[in-house]
């Protein structure tokens, strides 16, 4: 199994960051990546159907012989985490909690935020995570964010206008650590950065858990420590050109080869 991929897992684009963040830390590791852009956003569904869609997924990953999954989806690993730890034999590394311990441990104030889907609030996720933790913590849910990222609008008038009204709750807690509770927002921390101001300390879901994948490697003695030129493929539940333009145009050169998947 030492020599089998990891299989990454989300809802669409925004999952591209964490396998960017997993390819810096462990380069000799090959990568299944698998975006269901047929049925994304999750973030507006229910979750019972986000399980569904979650577990289907997962199922597909599985059977092309994953080492590990990564559960690339704050709104799929809030729906379907617990399910997923129990059906695989696999180590399972979502985005949630590797987040919420590193926003604990910088935060100086004890005031926490998280900015996430409707979903990922409903499930109170993050509150589970940070409830052994002394942290105080606020949630803002940003609906039309991943709408936006997904469109490859990233900076501009409109972007900041929602930042600054989604966030405002943020500032008025006055927190000093904010997790980007969806993996779609680090492409947008230019913007929530300037409107939370310096002072305020971004935490990426996408850079924790690629810690958090390398960490989980190590202790199930999975990790490929030989020099190694990695394989990384793309499959779409949509459509392959649409994903490789949005993917290349986000993310440069690390988006190729996209083909289309059915899961369902």
């Amino acid at each position: 199994m030492v020599d089998a991929p990891i299989g990454i897992f989300d809802s669409g684009f925004g999952g591209l960051t964490v396998a960017r963040a997993i390819v810096d830390v462990l380069p000799n590791e090959d990568v299944i990546y698998l975006g269901d852009t047929a049925r994304a956003p999750y973030g507006p569904r229910p979750i019972h159907e986000v399980r569904e869609y979650t577990l289907q997924c997962l199922d597909a990953l599985t059977q092309r012989g994953v080492k590990a999954i990564v559960i690339a989806c704050n709104t799929g690993s809030s729906a379907a985490l617990r399910d997923a730890r129990e059906r695989y034999d696999v180590p399972i590394i979502d985005v949630i909690i590797p987040a919420a311990m590193r926003a604990a441990a910088s935060s100086r104030n004890g005031l926490v935020g998280v900015a996430c889907t409707q979903a990922t609030a409903t499930s109170r996720s993050y509150n589970d995570a940070l409830a052994a933790s002394e942290v105080s913590l606020t949630t803002s849910v940003c609906p039309r964010f991943v709408e936006l990222v997904e469109q490859g609008v990233t900076t501009g008038p409109e972007v900041m206008e929602l930042a600054e009204e989604y966030l405002a709750n943020q500032k008025a807690a006055g927190v000093d650590t904010l997790i980007l509770g969806c993996t779609h927002y680090p492409l947008l921390s230019g913007v929530i950065g300037h409107v939370m101001g310096e002072r305020v300390s971004l935490v990426s879901s996408a850079a924790e858990c690629a810690r958090a994948a390398f960490a989980t490697l190590v202790r199930a003695g999975l990790l490929r420590e030989q020099p190694h030129r990695a394989e990384l493929q793309f499959f779409t539940t949509g459509d392959p050109a649409r994903f490789e333009g949005l993917g290349r145009r986000l993310m440069g050169g690390f988006v190729r080869g996209v083909c289309q998947l059915d899961v369902g």
